[in-house]
């Protein structure tokens, strides 16, 4: 097993956003490897999440973009449990990057769960915004987006809805 120094918890911490200890633990327990720590760190955080996804989330942001010199437009509402998580910096992005995703991708529902999917045919890669790639990495999906931004802020957070206009259609 390699020891682990101060950088690699740094460059891990870098990368994942963990904490100092939840990085240690995970470089620790992975003999070093930084890539089976990232993994342990990933499942760490959707077994988090997913003990969150009851938790109310009434606070958050409507965030919108306008794409492709006007011709497309986006409003997506992302909800989290407190104003103090809304207004971070890593929220916001988080909103932008799902409005983004919505207006390059067009998908028609939030999850493969909301009554409206039945309307839509095509597999949920295209139909469903959580199940698609997500377009500046497609080695993770939206709801992977999600999840990882609740491991990071210890709070539960959903899209809740959002819509989307293309000029002339």
């Amino acid at each position: 097993m390699a020891a682990v120094t101060t950088e690699m918890i740094k460059e891990l911490r870098e990368e994942t956003g963990a904490g100092v200890m939840d990085a240690k633990r995970a470089l620790e327990e992975a003999g070093g490897d930084k890539a089976k720590a990232k993994q342990i760190l990933r499942e760490r955080g959707i077994a988090a999440a997913a003990k969150r996804q009851d938790r109310e989330t009434s606070n958050g942001v409507v965030d919108a973009y306008i794409h492709a010199g006007g011709r497309i437009g986006v409003l997506v509402e992302v909800n989290c449990e407190t104003d103090f998580v809304a207004n971070t910096e890593e929220f916001r992005q988080l909103a932008r990057n799902i409005a983004m995703q919505i207006a390059a991708m067009s998908p028609q529902v939030v999850s493969a769960d909301d009554p409206e999917r039945a309307k839509y045919e095509g597999p949920d890669e295209e139909v469903v915004l959580l199940a698609q790639p997500f377009i500046r990495d497609a080695s993770k999906t939206i709801k992977d987006l999600v999840q990882d931004a609740i491991a990071r802020t210890g709070e539960n957070i959903r899209v809740r809805r959002f819509v989307r206009f293309e000029l002339g259609r």
